[in-house]
């Protein structure tokens, strides 16, 4: 087993794969390590780069088309081989001279996840950084995990905490929060980072939306994932007193003799009394399924970080 794998999803960087992997070749000499290059679907020359490069310690992983960073992540942490593994940019923003700290760093002081964090960004203003920070924001709110950078690629990891991620969709801008949800103890070190030299950014403004639709994912899942009747059973509960208290006001407005036909607060009541039962409902299928989930995949509802004191037998 190598002590460190590095894993480095890629599309369209035909120009930077030889200068990376001398880089890496600089910067890890001194540790026994892998890397695992993904191609996510490149449509020029990357692959041919690869395959010029590729000795015992470099491995390339071709996917039949684009599925995205998430997916490719997930495919290059199933290859390897690495008791620690690292995940980098291909681009060669990220620095792969900070993987020896955050590696000595995650060791000596046990960490599950070192992160990088972006200290001296070499992005645009506009329209890089400033919504990256909006982001960031607004994750660390809703998600109480609280990273400075969530975009920045660069982590290391120990093996168990990155085989257990799960990730899928465009999750990989919420891997701390998904390690967090195992329990993981993660924290964060200032890490070097370069303009881009070569190529074209794959990300885009159009990527906002996406992540607010992955932050609600990423909320429920880390509140209410084994206890999805808290969320739905409350909002539900509300709504049905909310109205039953309506409907009991208009009954007695209806006994006092006056006409509450076509009224609003009558629409009102109704759509609390239905929307009510319909929550309710909803938390309980919710509770059928997480329990069916872990039953059936023999999934434990904690883990457990280590044992002492006692041998197994």
């Amino acid at each position: 087993m190598r002590e460190i794998s590095v894993v480095i999803t890629v599309m369209n960087e035909e120009d930077n794969i030889h200068p990376l992997i001398a880089e890496i070749r600089k910067a890890l000499s001194e540790l026994d390590y892998e890397v695992i290059f993904v191609d996510d679907g490149s449509t020029d020359a990357t692959r041919t780069r690869i395959k010029e490069i590729i000795d015992d310690r470099i491995t390339l992983v071709e996917l039949r088309k684009n599925y995205g960073q998430s997916t490719a992540m997930t495919a290059g942490i199933d290859h390897t081989t690495g008791k620690y593994i690292a995940l980098l940019d291909g681009d060669l923003q990220n620095d792969p001279s900070d993987i020896p700290m955050m590696l000595d760093l995650l060791k000596r002081e046990d960490w599950d996840v070192v992160a990088g964090n972006r200290k001296n960004r070499q992005d645009g203003m506009f329209l890089r950084k400033v919504p990256s920070k909006i982001a960031n924001a607004l994750i660390r709110r809703m998600t109480k995990v609280y990273i400075q950078d969530y975009g920045c690629t660069l982590k290391v990891f120990k093996r168990e905490i990155a085989e257990e991620l799960g990730l899928y969709g465009e999750l990989h801008r919420f891997i701390p929060v998904l390690a967090s949800m195992q329990g993981a103890r993660i924290t964060q070190v200032d890490v070097k980072h370069h303009a881009r030299r070569f190529g074209t950014s794959k990300y885009g403004l159009g990527r906002t939306f996406r992540v607010m639709s992955d932050l609600v994912t990423m909320v429920f899942f880390r509140k209410y994932s084994q206890k999805p009747m808290h969320l739905f059973g409350t909002m539900g509960f509300v709504c049905l007193f909310l109205g039953i208290l309506i409907n009991l006001y208009l009954l007695a407005l209806k006994i006092a003799g006056h006409d509450i036909w076509g009224k609003p607060l009558l629409i009102l009541g109704l759509i609390l009394l239905l929307g009510g039962i319909q929550l309710i409902t909803i938390g309980i299928l919710a509770e059928v399924s997480m329990r069916t989930y872990y039953e059936s995949s023999h999934k434990k509802t904690y883990q457990v970080r280590k044992i002492y004191g006692r041998t197994k037998v």
